[in-house]
């Protein structure tokens, strides 16, 4: 999961308010965080064949659940037993995007969600990337989640599959509709919160490390 990083303060990016604190972070490939989250990639194609094939949408709905869970427990095994790795802050946030991505993309297109949604958090994503080349520039590393980003994550991969399941008529399906579209305005909402803070950390960021130039 994406925590704070350890080691020298060359390369440990500044905590943000109410994140944990400081992690060792190690070198390590093969641990249980990362392979779930490996896990989480390899379920994106799976999810959008069973998503696009339309007869299947009710296990479309179960890898979408699986991959919430997976996103919960590779963050609370790598923070309790020491296992955070630059592999999985990397892995983690990239296998978080893709799913969102491909749930994005294949919602819309069997018009579960609106076009006007896939866009406004579509647009997150090409906020936070075009913010890369800032850090690369600086060569700063990337900054640590905030439990913001992650309660926005939880709340867009717990909605998107109860939207799902809510496509029939019956009373239940609406009453899973209903609470799976407010699952998605919150996450829609803490998502953007999210982006600006990141938005924000960086600056700072940047700002830290002229500074530092400055004092050398």
């Amino acid at each position: 999961m994406r925590d704070d990083v350890g080691g020298p303060p060359s390369q440990r990016a500044r905590p943000v308010d109410g994140h944990e604190g400081h992690l060792v972070v190690s070198n390590r490939v093969l641990t249980v965080p990362n392979v779930l989250s490996l896990l989480r990639l390899v379920g994106v194609p799976l999810f959008l064949w069973l998503l696009i094939d339309g007869s299947h949408t009710t296990w479309a709905a179960v890898v979408l659940m699986v991959s919430g869970v997976t996103d919960y427990l590779d963050g609370k095994i790598a923070r309790r037993y020491g296992l955070v790795t630059r592999v999985g802050q990397v892995l983690d946030p990239l296998a978080d995007r893709l799913y969102i991505l491909a749930t994005l993309l294949g919602l819309g297109w069997v018009d579960a969600i609106p076009w006007w949604l896939v866009g406004v958090l579509l647009a997150r994503e090409v906020f936070i990337a075009a913010l890369g080349p800032v850090l690369r520039a600086h060569h700063l590393p990337l900054p640590p989640v905030h439990f913001i980003g992650k309660a926005a994550t939880f709340n867009l991969l717990s909605a998107f599959p109860l939207i799902l399941l809510g496509q029939g008529g019956s009373t239940a399906a609406t009453v899973v509709q209903v609470i799976g579209w407010a699952f998605a305005w919150w996450g829609t909402v803490l998502y953007w919160v999210a982006g600006i803070m990141y938005a924000v950390h960086v600056r700072q960021m940047v700002r830290d490390a002229a500074g530092g130039r400055e004092r050398r």
